[in-house]
C-alpha cells in the first residue's frame, strides 16, 4: 500500500515529521511482525509495551531511547550450541522494534519476568511547557505608566 500525503505537505507547515512517521508506519506495516508485543496506556501520561521475548535473557536484548524513537533488539548467537531440533515452534531469532515516541516520553523502568519484556514509559512536560493562569490585574499598562513618568520628568 503506497500512502502519499504530497497534497497535505504542501498546504501544511510544521508537520514534516507527522507525516514521515506516517509513510514510515505504512511502508513497514507489512514488515516482519516479531517479537508480539502490546501497548497498553496504564494511566494518563503513563504508557506500558510488553514484547514477548521468550526464549532470550537480559544479556541478549539491548533497550536504547533517543529523541523520540525507542529501539529494542535482541541478538541470538545462532551458532552456541545448537541443538537437533525436530521441530521449532519457538521464534528463536535476533530481532529490532522500533517505537516512535512523542515529545516529552521518556522510559521509566525496564523488566524481563518470564520471558516478558514490559518497558514502562512517562510523558513528563517540563513546567515551562505547561499552561499557566494569568493573573488580570487593574490599571494602566505598565508601558504607558513607564511613559507618562519619562514625560513628566521630561518636562
Amino acid at each position: 500500500m503506497r500512502l502519499d500525503l504530497t497534497p497535505y505537505r504542501r498546504s501544511t507547515i510544521g508537520f514534516d515529521r507527522l507525516f514521515d512517521l506516517l509513510e514510515t508506519n505504512a511502508r513497514s506495516a507489512s514488515a516482519e511482525n516479531y517479537p508480539p508485543f502490546n501497548l497498553e496506556r496504564v494511566a494518563d501520561d503513563r504508557y506500558r509495551i510488553t514484547l514477548a521475548v521468550a526464549g532470550f535473557t537480559r544479556d541478549e536484548i539491548d533497550i536504547t531511547a533517543q529523541q523520540n524513537l525507542l529501539l529494542v533488539t535482541g541478538r541470538k548467537d545462532e551458532k552456541a550450541g545448537s541443538p537437533n531440533f525436530l521441530h521449532i515452534g519457538i521464534a528463536n531469532r535476533s530481532f529490532e522494534r522500533r517505537f516512535e515516541l512523542a515529545d516529552f516520553v521518556f522510559v521509566e523502568d525496564a523488566r524481563l519476568n518470564d520471558g516478558l519484556l514490559v518497558i514502562d514509559l512517562v510523558r513528563e512536560v517540563p513546567e515551562t511547557m505547561k499552561p499557566k493562569s494569568i493573573a488580570i490585574k487593574t490599571g494602566a499598562p505598565l508601558a504607558a505608566v513607564e511613559s507618562n513618568a519619562d514625560a513628566a520628568q521630561a518636562a
